[in-house]
């Protein structure tokens, strides 16, 4: 009697509980890990640009011999450093031109040549780079302006990567490291860590082969940058780069261009594939910017061009690029769910100098202070350069003068020397995009090598070149 009961009771139990795991059965997923395996995950990747600083690591005004607020990478570290602690997922590059362009990258030419292509010593520029922990680099095209060699020892103190696909050895062979892709963790909405694939590729407008023809001629040649991208691109994907930033120093056009562009970013954008973000530069320009509303793929309030976020940050540390990208991985597979390019001024952001800047750059600052300040001649005359744009101006006739006189020693032993001489110079401070403090502004009395650099700011190359009538 016992066990009837006993088996009613169990009986009872399955037919209450049956019904209940058969519902559950449909409601619950059968595979618990393959669930959690295709469960979307969400992270926020932002990518900060410079681009263009030409040496200016100290906000310091070396022609005019003081402080400055309106430059320097010492105060865009500032901003850098802002955006780090907002967030954790962010990578740092910059886009060339970066070790030419004032006394500062002289002095380093000047006195310390020899140490730093035996790698005896780090640039002092590439040491600021490293003290900052850049995630990447790129070429752009004043880097050639010392040679080979130099830029070769310039290369070896950084302790990130500079990267460039479109420079090959006369045989073809890339003469740089074309691209890399490095581990970043990030974390995602939820505090899941993961590991992202990063892949890092840079582009130097062909034309360096006619700028720096002296120092490459007959040692590299350069491939055009879309045709180059098309080639290397895809290698990267296959070995497994989640996202692709290019680091092009190349300007951006309203239009495609033919091959063999200086400013190619347009057609970056429009006809390679498998680009998640692309670093502009070169012009000296910003993007995005208004003067780019209305032409056909770009949005200039989403800063993309073609859907490809892009930023261009002006020159020497005005401003910071800024790529957000939110980054979805479903099916173990990260794709961009939305970008967004924008830049920041130094200007009304930051109102300090960054400490790690100056204290790394602080023996090279001194060093390029001494060295500026070093007489070499006398102005009887002021020498500026306010009116340059419309009418003969002094601080343009000295260097004119210069380069005739140059010209008239060299071709006086020669065949030409009866030829008659021009001689052409350009307004290089003169306002305009650089701002209403951009001139040159030398007092009659001693003069200086910072006065003297004031004049030309570059170190190009004089050419002397043969020419009809129907030519000039």
């Amino acid at each position: 009697m016992r066990i009837q009961k006993r088996r009613c009771s169990v009986n009872m139990t399955l037919r209450i509980l049956l019904p209940l795991v058969m519902i559950l059965s449909l409601i619950l997923p059968t595979s618990p890990i393959k669930a959690e395996e295709n469960k979307s995950s969400s992270v926020n990747l932002s990518i900060l640009a410079t681009t263009d600083v030409h040496a200016n690591m100290m906000d310091y005004d070396y022609y005019s011999d003081k402080p400055t607020t309106e430059f320097g990478l010492a105060r865009t570290a500032q901003l850098i450093e802002k955006h780090r602690r907002e967030n954790p997922n962010t990578l740092l590059v910059d886009n060339g031109d970066l070790i030419q362009g004032n006394p500062l990258g002289e002095y380093a030419v000047k006195y310390e040549k020899n140490d730093i292509i035996s790698g005896a010593k780090t640039h002092p520029i590439i040491e600021v780079m490293n003290s900052l922990h850049y995630d990447a680099g790129t070429l752009g095209n004043h880097e050639f302006n010392y040679g080979l060699e130099f830029l070769d020892g310039t290369i070896k103190g950084a302790d990130y990567p500079i990267v460039n696909a479109n420079v090959k050895t006369v045989s073809g062979e890339n003469r740089y490291t074309p691209y890399v892709i490095k581990d970043k963790t990030v974390t995602d909405e939820n505090g899941g860590k993961h590991q992202l694939k990063v892949g890092y590729i840079g582009f130097v407008p062909p034309q360096i082969m006619t700028w720096d023809k002296k120092n490459l001629e007959g040692r590299v040649q350069v491939e055009d940058i879309v045709e180059s991208a098309k080639k290397t691109v895809p290698k990267m994907k296959a070995e497994g780069a989640d996202i692709v930033i290019a680091l092009a120093h190349s300007g951006i056009e309203k239009k495609a261009q033919s091959s063999g562009a200086e400013n190619a970013v347009f057609d970056l954008a429009t006809k390679v594939s498998g680009i998640d973000a692309i670093v502009s530069g070169h012009q000296h320009g910003l993007f995005p910017d208004a003067e780019y509303k209305g032409a056909a793929q770009f949005d200039v309030d989403k800063g993309t061009i073609n859907g490809i976020p892009v930023v261009m940050s002006s020159s020497w540390g005005k401003y910071a690029g800024v790529i957000d990208l939110r980054l979805e991985k479903t099916d173990s597979a990260w794709h961009v769910e939305d970008a967004k390019g924008s830049i920041e001024p130094i200007a009304g952001n930051v109102n300090s100098e960054n400490e790690t800047v100056v204290n790394t750059v602080k023996k090279a600052h001194e060093g390029t202070l001494k060295y500026i300040r070093e007489p070499v001649g006398q102005t009887k005359a002021d020498i500026n350069s306010f009116f340059a744009q419309v009418k003969d101006d002094p601080s343009i006739q000295i260097v004119t003068d210069a380069q005739k006189w140059y010209a008239e020693n060299k071709m006086k032993d020669t065949e030409y020397k009866d030829l008659p001489i021009l001689s052409a110079g350009a307004p290089f401070k003169a306002g305009g995009r650089n701002g209403s403090n951009y001139y040159t502004n030398i007092s009659a009395g001693d003069l200086a090598i910072k006065n003297i650099g004031d004049l030309y700011l570059y170190d190009n190359t004089v050419q002397i070149v043969k020419l009809n009538g129907s030519e000039v």
